[in-house]
């Protein structure tokens, strides 16, 4: 233990900006890899199973004993990346020490480092400002600067805040107030409280939602730091919450298969101008899409769930239409990133009445072709009914 502690001890000292922890020691580890960014005082350690990234921060002082206990009782490997070089340590199952190091890739060298389009794009959250959630999230340093293995969060974050600004064309004169489903640890919630309240200058009421007890604490307690006192976080389902009072705007982001369409429903029937939703999983058409006339979209496994997925939220797009929203559907993260990259951006408008038909019976047509029973239509039925009435 002594002598790995001494080891790791050295390769921090190189002063990594990324650290990885891979090959599991248990082939039925739930826990596939880690990963260490430098953060404000310390680092966050990311754990990622099959489906799932867990957060927890660690201290400078924490992280040789942390890793140290990770290689001994996890996994074999550790990778630390500086700017020149890649420093490599395993740990055998005798408990030998193998040392590697390498010349930093050249992509590893530039693909962080701030281009002449970096320095240059106005993003709406710029470099030098101090966002307390992006350094919290070992985005940003705490003097502002952005980390260089940060680069790519950086820029979608910043997307995501665009898109959101986009949609705000006149600014509320009275206070706006905004529903996150499913809200998890938040991070993004704070940066859009930080944007509309400290960049914009809007008067905001925000409300964080999520199922877990301990996570809502938490965000009450950062909320509570970094003085946000419009921002409240509070336990309740994304099915069955009821409002105080009116709704201006509904987020969502990575719901849970039909969460997201409860969300979505939840919205209309209040009657928020706003919907920014990026669905995750979807699985409930998957299981029901079938069709004699198109049997080549669902005969292959990795065809047929592509395509349930973009129907998915296609139906999703249309039937918001049909409920008087202009809505679109919007990559917002690189393919290469997450798959799950589309992100529903719907604002009340003056949608003409015929428009409203079409896209519906366009639903219509496509769930009598592929046997499809979407959520969504069943819980918008009162509103849909509306529409046929017209």
């Amino acid at each position: 233990m002594e002598q790995l502690l001494q080891t790791i001890e050295q390769i921090i000292q190189k002063n990594p900006y990324k650290i990885q922890i891979n090959m599991p020691r248990q082939k039925n580890s739930p826990c596939q890899k880690a990963a260490l960014v430098p953060l404000a005082g310390g680092w966050q350690l990311q754990k990622y199973t099959a489906t799932q990234v867990f957060h927890h921060n660690v201290t400078a002082g924490e992280l040789p004993t942390t890793l140290a206990q990770m290689l001994q009782q996890e996994f074999f490997q550790l990778q630390a990346f500086t700017q020149t070089e890649v420093h490599g340590l395993r740990v055998t199952k005798k408990g030998a020490l193998l040392q590697n190091r390498t010349a930093a890739p050249q992509k590893n060298k530039t693909a962080h480092q701030p281009t002449g389009h970096n320095r240059t794009k106005n993003y709406l959250l710029p470099e030098g400002t101090v966002v307390p959630a992006l350094v919290d999230m070992g985005v940003f340093t705490p003097d502002g600067r952005v980390v260089k293995a940060m680069y790519d969060k950086y820029r979608q974050i910043n997307r995501f805040v665009e898109l959101v600004d986009n949609a705000l064309k006149e600014a509320p004169t009275a206070p706006l107030h905004i529903v996150d489903f499913g809200c998890g640890k938040s991070y993004l919630t704070f940066v859009l409280y930080y944007y509309f309240t400290q960049i914009r200058g809007l008067p905001v009421q925000m409300t964080g939602l999520d199922l877990k007890k301990d996570v809502v604490e938490k965000c009450n307690t950062t909320a509570q730091k970094y003085g946000y006192n419009n921002l409240h976080f509070a336990v309740g389902d994304i099915n069955g919450y009821t409002p105080a009072g009116k709704i201006d705007m509904v987020i969502s982001l990575h719901a849970c298969d039909t969460a997201t369409d409860y969300a979505l429903a939840n919205a209309v029937q209040w009657g928020a101008k706003y919907i920014f939703s990026v669905p995750c999983c979807q699985h409930q058409l998957n299981a029901q899409i079938q069709s004699d006339s198109f049997a080549a979209l669902t005969r292959y496994g990795i065809v047929k769930e592509r395509v349930a997925a973009l129907m998915t939220d296609a139906i999703r797009a249309n039937l918001l239409q049909a409920c008087g929203y202009k809505t679109q559907l919007v990559e917002f993260v690189g393919f290469e990133h997450t798959p799950k990259n589309i992100l529903i951006r719907a604002v009340k408008s003056n949608v003409p009445l015929a428009h409203r038909r079409k896209v519906l019976q366009e639903v219509q047509s496509l769930m009598e072709e592929f046997s499809l029973e979407p959520i969504l239509f069943e819980l918008l039925q009162a509103e849909l009914n509306v529409i046929e009435g017209e």
